[in-house]
């Protein structure tokens, strides 16, 4: 590094909608490096956009950081709404100095526009991630800086204001490559010194196109990963990990981890994909973690109507299905409006020939063997190990998918769920014979 000023990051988001999972990866790298350095990690509010810029969105933005553990260190936030008569001296300055002209031109409303005085020259700026990069400024043309003498436009205010919070490093997305010269050009204009830029590879969909809410919807946004039941640790991990390459076959990486180990040179160029698998590893490890830790209890997310009348057995063994198969916190919860496990809570609705195994078409056969589970489960004083062993050993018999899809079928109405053994004991055999009954009768339709 050539800079030995202390080093001071920003985070500038925009409030004209949620959370972006790109930004707050632009967050934790700006985070990380900050924190590595003993730096300075602002956040500023980018509102110059009046018609779509909320303060709704702003207060989710902010929320959604703390949510995160990324603390920033100026008390007081820059809002660029509030800094026109700041902005207005500058370009008075720019025009004086004939750096830049009042253009008589139409700009939406406005008949007349400011435009920066182009050198047109070849600019060379040193990337963190990627070299030296030069770009001839003379395609730019004299570009606008201003719609009127009130309002400036972005590319203005961000020189300005990174000038001003004296920010020594620009860590932002590599889409932002070609607004640096014009950014080096107004900096030089008013005589502030280069910060030292780091352009991050984009994040991508699967398909490799740009994740963006227009193509994607609201998976690009971090609320929707929130409500989901995604953990802040899950997301910092996986986001941590796009683009950056630890070096070693480590996965598991705490914010601490990451301000130890980050390193710009482990920055890739190319695009980093957006793998929600990945990120359902992270998450499912994150969870297991706090179970371990007692952290995440049965009743907190069996509903009532599902733990009365069982006992703390029945609970654990479901509560520890459901969790082997869940990724998210929400996949833990049994409810009604939760569509793999609520048959534990209502009888399930499905056609009569569902009941029916592959290939075969004798309701009464399957009727017959419905029945010779249901004697057993009447049978007084029967254990649960006998019950399994006369049903398998009639299974074997008669053909065990002939005999065991129909149960648990008729015990779940689904073709993916747990083993008809262990549905008869979650749900206990008053309603395992209840659902037997209603699959018999079902079956006399056929």
């Amino acid at each position: 590094m050539t800079n030995k000023k202390p080093i001071v990051t920003r985070f500038p988001p925009s409030p004209t909608g949620p959370l972006h999972v790109g930004n707050v990866r632009t967050a934790l790298f700006n985070y990380f490096f900050a924190r590595q350095n003993q730096g300075t990690f602002i956040v500023r509010i980018e509102d110059t956009d009046k018609a779509r810029s909320k303060k709704e969105y702003e207060d989710n933005m902010l929320n959604n950081l703390k949510w995160l553990g990324i603390s920033y260190d100026n008390e007081v936030l820059l809002h660029q709404s509030t800094r026109t008569p700041i902005y207005k001296k500058y370009l008075e300055k720019l025009i004086a100095d004939g750096k830049a002209y009042v253009s008589p031109e139409t700009e939406g409303e406005n008949k007349e526009v400011v435009r920066f005085k182009n050198p047109n020259i070849k600019i060379t700026f040193a990337d963190l991630v990627r070299g030296d990069v030069t770009i001839d400024t003379t395609d730019l043309g004299d570009f606008i800086i201003a719609r009127n003498i009130y309002e400036p436009v972005y590319h203005l205010v961000v020189v300005i204001d990174d000038f001003e919070q004296g920010i020594t490093h620009v860590i932002r997305g590599e889409d932002h490559i070609s607004n640096t010269p014009r950014h080096i050009l107004i900096q030089e204009a008013i005589g502030a010194p280069r910060p030292i830029y780091a352009h991050l590879p984009l994040v991508l969909a699967p398909d490799r196109s740009k994740l963006s809410k227009r193509k994607h919807g609201e998976m690009v946004s971090l609320d929707y990963y929130k409500e989901l039941g995604y953990l802040p640790e899950a997301i910092i991990n996986f986001l941590g990990l796009l683009g950056f390459n630890s070096g070693n076959d480590q996965e598991l990486f705490s914010m601490a981890d990451f301000i130890k180990i980050f390193d710009f040179n482990k920055i890739q160029k190319g695009g980093a994909i957006f793998n929600i698998e990945k990120l359902k590893w992270f998450n499912k490890e994150y969870m297991k973690k706090l179970y371990a830790e007692g952290k995440l209890r049965p009743e907190n997310y069996l509903a009532e109507v599902f733990r009365k009348n069982r006992t703390e057995e029945q609970i654990k063994t479901l509560f520890l299905l459901v969790f082997e198969r869940a990724s998210t916190l929400n996949d833990l919860k049994i409810t009604e409006e939760n569509p793999e496990w609520n048959f534990l809570i209502k009888n399930p609705e499905y056609e009569a020939t569902r009941l029916l195994w592959k290939g075969e078409s004798d309701a009464k056969q399957t009727q017959k063997h419905l029945s010779f589970v249901a004697e057993k489960l009447q049978k007084k004083g029967a254990s649960k190990e006998e019950l399994k062993e006369s049903v398998m050993k009639y299974a074997e018999a008669k053909g065990k998918g002939s005999v065991l899809w129909p149960l648990r079928y008729a015990l779940s109405g689904k073709e993916k769920s747990p083993d008809p053994f262990t549905l008869l004991n979650l749900l206990g055999n008053e309603k395992s014979l209840e659902r037997i009954q209603i699959a018999k009768t079902k079956l006399s339709s056929l």
